[in-house]
């Protein structure tokens, strides 16, 4: 059924209800418009599905999985090819584990030391978070498995990310914040896209 069908079929209520989800991983359901619930999983470098009720901080038990390399080490070995090849994998054990949507490749830009995830993030240059983003995501989604680059965008601190406001000029923004995005997405192709607080 095509999207628009689906959108025409579905009441205020439950277009509002897929703004959110049904538990910390996983979307609403719609049975009455075809619209399945879908697992997500934190994935940038290992599938995190919780094996019992999920939480927001991963203090409940996760089913084994392989923990990759950081994508900051990754960004060092400046080869696509391995982004790919760790997407793949990273595809492979999500769809083994009924994981839908892997939440990753991460890749923000790192402009502050201060940032708390900039392990998660491949560099501070654009074009090199972009083009390893994409590889990821071409990798993620040869498996069946839908990639969700994050966090789009300006998502430069931890501190208070649920509050803050970042105030960047145009230019900064379209030729250091969205590159890496807008690579990613022409070229790898995301089935989703996170965004990010501020």
């Amino acid at each position: 059924m095509k999207q628009s069908t689906i959108l025409q079929k579905l009441t205020l209520e439950e277009k509002c209800a897929l703004l959110s989800g049904k538990g910390e991983w996983e979307t609403w359901n719609l049975p009455r418009a075809g619209v399945p619930s879908l697992i997500c999983s934190d994935g940038p470098h290992g599938i995190r599905r919780q094996a019992g009720a999920g939480d927001h901080l991963g203090l409940n038990p996760s089913l084994p999985a392989t923990c990759f390399p950081t994508a900051a080490t990754v960004a060092n070995s400046w080869d696509p090819e391995l982004g790919e090849e760790i997407g793949q994998a990273l595809g492979e054990e999500a769809a083994v584990q009924g994981v839908h949507i892997v939440l990753g490749p991460g890749l923000n830009i790192k402009r502050s030391p201060l940032c708390g995830r900039n392990f998660e993030y491949f560099s501070e240059d654009p074009y090199l978070s972009g083009k390893l983003a994409a590889s990821y995501i071409r990798g993620i989604q040869s498996q069946g498995v839908y990639a969700c680059p994050k966090h789009f965008a300006v998502n430069s601190q931890e501190l208070r990310r649920m509050a803050m406001n970042a105030v960047v000029d145009e230019r900064t923004l379209r030729e250091i914040y969205l590159t890496g995005f807008e690579i990613a997405v022409r070229e790898g192709h995301p089935g989703a896209l996170m965004t990010s607080y501020n």
